[in-house]
């Protein structure tokens, strides 16, 4: 399974983006079982939890940073997961890494995920 984010970019504090991670390759339909996430990775810091959505979209978990102001979705028809960054703040500047969990659940952590993409970058001025 292959994982391709896109959507970074730069834009005023304030502002939005709005990031989507699509799956390709031979089994990327078994990733519509399986729950979805966003990380990210800001220079010299460890990669953090942002949201997380469940295999059918029920069930979404967000860090507290980012709640309120982001919103996970995904189309399971198309195998793609979307983030949705509103007002958004220099400190939400970094990496964006999309991944595909191990299993149905909205996992946090790093270790239940199973398949990661290559990031996209997002810059936020101040």
């Amino acid at each position: 399974v292959q994982l391709q984010a896109s959507g970074g970019g730069l834009v005023q504090a304030g502002g939005s983006l709005r990031l989507s991670c699509a799956a390709s390759g031979r089994s990327a339909r078994t990733t519509s079982n399986n729950g979805m996430g966003w990380f990210r990775q800001a220079p010299g810091k460890e990669r953090e939890f942002v949201a997380a959505i469940s295999w059918n979209g029920g069930d979404t978990r967000y860090t507290a940073s980012v709640r309120g102001r982001f919103t996970i979705s995904r189309d399971r028809t198309t195998n793609t997961v979307y983030l949705q960054m509103n007002s958004l703040k220099p400190e939400d500047a970094a990496v964006y890494y999309c991944a595909a969990a191990r299993g149905a659940t909205p996992a946090t952590s790093t270790s239940e995920y199973r398949y990661w993409g290559q990031g996209t970058l997002v810059t936020v001025s101040s």
